[in-house]
């Protein structure tokens, strides 16, 4: 299979690949901000596939578009010109894409419940990987390490602090605890930090590493009591398997499409309340239970690999391919 890659400079994970010499890939430039709401021009006279990794179509008649839906959360929780703006990229790249792609069951449904006259044979789900960035410290790799608090006495708070991912209710129920909490992701804002102080008396028990890296990530969850994961909205959620393949317990919000992807676990919550953090919290304070919930958990994130997730999207290649004759 010949693959063109069409990239930005800087834009993404592609700028990385080492594709062989059967492939290449093409740097353009933005002519606009507005450039990347457009339609891609591509000269060819014959029929190829075209897979954008956000919401851009080809406008080519000889390309089968093929688009991935990740998530509504723009539809569900945003307000104004980029909500405007982002779901009509999205609804066009969906309703002139020969088939779309979600990245689990729930995302499924929410497509189904905004395009409820797309064709469901169009629609197919395959499940995001996880990185082998993400295991079990090695007795060696365990050597030298740093850590804001030591082993099990910090939970660990992982991406975005948008309203629906419950950062706030968080502060409130390790604020009820004697556990540390550590930040990962964008540096507190001056909001944030004078919510901290609102929920603690000691600041220092709040500590933001920023954005990090996954080899120091990885360290993270390998000494955290737990991933609190309190969203009530996910496409996905991948820091789930992230601290799951570390042997990290989640404790997690059981809704949207964490159930399909965190496995059999006692850490669901019931309700996004800070009772029902306490509550899985203390079920962790069993070290027995601990281990169990921490193999179940490696167990179940073998059930995802980007290998599998590129085998799947290749069968779909496939179909759409031979559908083109």
């Amino acid at each position: 299979m010949h693959i063109t890659c069409i990239n930005y400079p800087n834009n993404n994970i592609y700028s990385n690949l080492d594709f062989n010499a059967s492939n290449q890939v093409l740097y353009k430039k933005l002519k606009t901000p507005f450039s990347r709401y457009s339609p891609i021009t591509i000269k060819n006279d014959s029929p190829f596939i075209f897979h954008s990794s956000y919401y851009r179509i080809c406008n080519n008649p000889h390309a089968i578009n093929i688009t991935t839906v990740h998530d509504f959360t723009y539809e569900l929780f945003n307000h104004g010109i980029k909500r405007i703006i982002h779901s009509w990229q999205k609804r066009n790249a969906i309703l002139h894409s020969s088939y779309i792609i979600c990245i689990s069951e729930n995302t499924k449904k929410d497509l189904r419940r905004f395009f409820p006259n797309i064709d469901p044979q169009r629609i197919f789900v395959v499940y995001n990987g996880v990185s082998t960035d993400y295991h079990v410290l090695t007795s060696t790799e365990q050597e030298n390490v740093s850590l804001p608090y030591k082993s099990h006495e910090y939970v660990l708070f992982v991406g975005s602090r948008a309203k629906y991912k419950n950062f706030e209710l968080t502060l409130q129920a390790i604020s009820r605890s004697e556990l540390n909490l550590v930040v990962v992701g964008a540096h507190l804002n001056e909001e944030e930090k004078k919510v901290i102080k609102r929920y603690f008396k000691n600041t220092s028990r709040v500590f933001c590493t920023g954005h990090i890296n996954n080899a120091k990530l990885n360290v993270l969850y390998n000494y955290a009591l737990a991933l609190i994961y309190p969203s009530i909205y996910e496409g996905f959620g991948i820091p789930i398997l992230e601290a799951q393949k570390a042997g990290c317990p989640v404790i997690a919000y059981n809704g949207s499409s964490i159930p399909e992807v965190i496995g059999d676990t006692p850490l669901l919550m019931k309700e996004t309340t800070t009772n029902e953090i306490i509550r899985c919290l203390s079920i962790l304070s069993d070290n027995e239970r601990r281990k169990q919930i921490i193999e179940n958990g490696l167990k179940n994130a073998g059930r995802f690999s980007w290998e599998k997730m590129y085998n799947e999207i290749m069968n779909i290649y496939k179909i759409a391919w031979e559908s083109r004759k």
